[in-house]
């Protein structure tokens, strides 16, 4: 993947008139090929000297050769998807602009976070439309939430034209690192994706149950709802996946062969969904008026709809400390420090040295028609 690589303005050195300063950046004059670093017997890295291309309101100036104040040793990154077309020079423009004040975290740490989790989170964006969640006054601003791709994307950016009700959207589709990197610098804290592909938009591939508490119910009762939606799930034959949302909840997904639509895979969730209150009608609820929750369990499938969307696996959420939505192993539903926002921006690197719980998750979906048969025959 393409590197990036911020670099601090020094409008004084420069000796610009103010009007000319403001807006003044700097980027690098092309992407940082690893052919460029000179590996050392120790696989550390050393640079070569870096120029840059300064641009003052449009107008762009001679490149110069910039001199490190110091030496950089950086890490290379871990091996990522293959981008589509190539290494891409991504530009992240005011990234010392801290969108999360409570805590600090700037932009360029934000798009880190997305060059890292890269690995595992492309697998489960590609070919999937997205919504942006943009927070360009930081997240105690107002969201912006946008499903049409600008017209000032690059063109290295994956689209996908897709119908509405009154015509069409270009959504942007993930299918590279250097697309997650690209939305970061555009304020893009969480990105929701799709729960079906741009080739066959109205077959979902993937089941949704939300889990979100309501009234005293707290994050155990989540938990206990979460192993009742999977059991009925495996009864019916239908292998689960579970995702912390770095919200109040936990997702449980279920992949399917994309043969049923979008009609006949909520009606399966809507069915499921009852036999479950049916059988907890104290502690489970699916009821969509929050005023006729009570202290339940809320499950929550609006989400299996066409143009309906899922926060995404690894995305960040806006929210202080920057949790992130984390894929886990059910094995892991029983560790008392699971919390729903357990792994953020700033603690998350040391569990990606691990095994993936996803890991062949992508590879084969089940059939709703021989899991809805199942489900009959147990109402």
């Amino acid at each position: 993947m393409g590197s990036v690589r911020w670099f601090r303005r020094d409008s004084a050195s420069l000796q610009r008139p103010d009007q000319e300063r403001e807006g003044l950046y700097a980027r690098c004059a092309g992407p940082l090929h690893r052919t460029l670093l000179q590996r050392t017997p120790d696989t550390s890295c050393s640079f070569p000297r870096i120029r840059l291309r300064v641009r003052l309101r449009g107008r762009p100036r001679a490149s110069v050769p910039v001199r490190p104040e110091r030496s950089v040793r950086p890490r290379l990154p871990a091996p990522v998807a293959a981008t589509r077309g190539g290494v891409n020079d991504v530009e992240i423009t005011r990234p010392d602009k801290v969108l999360f004040p409570d805590d600090g975290i700037t932009k360029s740490e934000l798009a880190e976070h997305y060059r890292r989790v890269a690995r595992r989170a492309v697998p489960r964006l590609r070919g999937r439309p997205v919504m942006m969640e943009r927070h360009p006054d930081g997240i105690g601003g107002k969201p912006l939430m946008q499903k049409n791709a600008p017209d000032y994307f690059p063109d290295w950016i994956h689209t996908a034209v897709l119908p509405k009700e009154d015509g069409e959207v270009r959504h942007v589709v993930c299918d590279n690192a250097d697309t997650l990197v690209y939305l970061a610098g555009q304020a893009c804290v969480t990105l929701h994706r799709w729960l079906s592909r741009e080739d066959r938009p109205h077959h979902p591939d993937v089941l949704v149950f939300d889990l979100d508490p309501s009234g005293k119910a707290g994050f155990e009762d989540v938990r206990w709802s979460a192993r009742c939606v999977s059991g009925v799930l495996e009864e019916v034959e239908l292998p689960t996946l579970l995702m912390t949302t770095g919200s109040r909840g936990l997702h449980v997904l279920a992949p399917l062969d994309r043969n049923a639509d979008f009609d006949a895979v909520r009606d399966f969730a809507r069915r499921v969904s009852a036999l479950l209150v049916q059988r907890n009608p104290d502690r489970l609820t699916d009821e969509p008026r929050k005023a006729k929750r009570g202290d339940r369990v809320y499950l929550d499938i609006q989400r299996n709809a066409y143009a309906q969307t899922a926060v995404a696996p690894y995305s960040v959420r806006a929210k202080p400390g920057a949790p992130v939505a984390v894929p886990i192993g059910w094995d892991e539903l029983d560790d008392p420090d699971l919390t729903p926002g357990r792994w953020t921006v700033r603690n998350l690197e040391e569990r990606l040295k691990g095994a993936d719980p996803w890991a062949r998750s992508h590879v084969r979906g089940r059939s709703l028609r021989a899991a809805d048969r199942r489900l009959r025959a147990r109402m």
